[in-house]
């Protein structure tokens, strides 16, 4: 038996979600103009602030992965092709959904004059040109996946919009208005995830391969890991936040710990994941105390 084979009984079940995700984002339907402070612009060009460095780096860094959208959504379209008609519907207002992600978050940085327009440009076009792909072979890979890289970038989002609000509260409002799109997203890949564990726990092979390789998709942009470090410095969005916030709150969720996967090459798979979350959990731990050594000593 393949560990990613199709199960036609949840096409119902994952129908009922996408429908259910439809209804939602029909509900706060929004245009990226709207979170763009056109008006005051026209009335007092210097109404939008020059960002901090950090706060900068955080808005180029999503930028320059949400304009990689047609690579995502080619890589997602040869997973989903053949697998249950539901998820390329779903694909489909994803994609529609996510094209307004990069253009709200470059026009704010070219309406604004923060950064280099020039230098963002050969950035965007060099990421574009090097394309997306992970080694996902399977329609449930590519679920899982996108389970989590949603969770992470609604995160990311967050903890962004926490520390742009002091320095321009419509840049925090526009993170947060982004943030509730990947939050309405993860939800359906969550829910497809748990749906496939729940008939289905030999998944556990296949989701365990794509947890322990995880990395972002713009992990392949320019100086990524400056970036990354710098967040997780200054942004308080690192590790520690990844497993708390993402791996931690998925692996409950799913209940990874308690399936009963029946081939061999699943529990093994399953005891792997859980030495992983293991090893996760004592990073974040170490990570934690070392920032709070770090307050307690600048308080002092």
């Amino acid at each position: 038996m393949s560990l990613a084979h199709l199960i036609p009984s949840l096409e119902p079940k994952l129908r009922s979600l996408y429908q259910a995700h439809h209804e939602r984002a029909k509900r706060i339907d929004w245009a990226y103009s709207e979170y763009l402070p056109l008006d005051e612009l026209k009335a007092n060009p210097e109404s939008i602030p020059q960002l901090s460095p950090v706060v900068y780096t955080a808005v180029e860094t999503a930028m320059l992965t949400e304009v990689n959208l047609p690579w995502f959504t080619t890589h997602l379209y040869a997973a989903f092709r053949g697998a249950l008609s539901v998820m390329i519907d779903f694909l489909h207002t994803w994609t529609s959904e996510e094209d307004q992600h990069a253009l709200l978050l470059e026009t704010y940085l070219l309406l604004g004059g923060n950064g280099d327009p020039k230098r963002r440009a050969a950035m965007r076009k060099s990421v574009i040109r090097q394309g997306w792909a992970t080694n996902i072979d399977s329609h449930f890979g590519a679920i899982a996946y996108t389970a989590i890289q949603e969770l992470a970038t609604q995160t990311f989002y967050l903890r962004v919009a926490d520390i742009a609000e002091a320095e321009d509260p419509r840049l925090a409002r526009a993170l947060r208005r982004l943030a509730k799109d990947e939050t309405l997203h993860m939800a359906f890949y969550r829910d497809a995830v748990k749906y496939h564990l729940e008939v289905e726990p030999n998944y556990v092979y296949p989701l365990a391969e794509v947890i322990m390789k995880f990395e972002m998709p713009g992990s392949g942009m320019p100086n990524y890991q400056e970036r990354a470090e710098l967040l997780a410095a200054k942004a308080n969005y690192g590790p520690a936040e990844y497993y708390t916030q993402v791996i931690d709150a998925l692996w409950r969720y799913w209940g990874i710990d308690q399936l009963e996967p029946t081939l061999a090459r699943a529990r093994e798979a399953q005891l792997k994941l859980i030495k992983h979350h293991q090893k996760l959990a004592r990073i974040a731990a170490r990570i934690m105390e070392r920032r709070k050594k770090r307050q307690e000593g600048a308080a002092d």
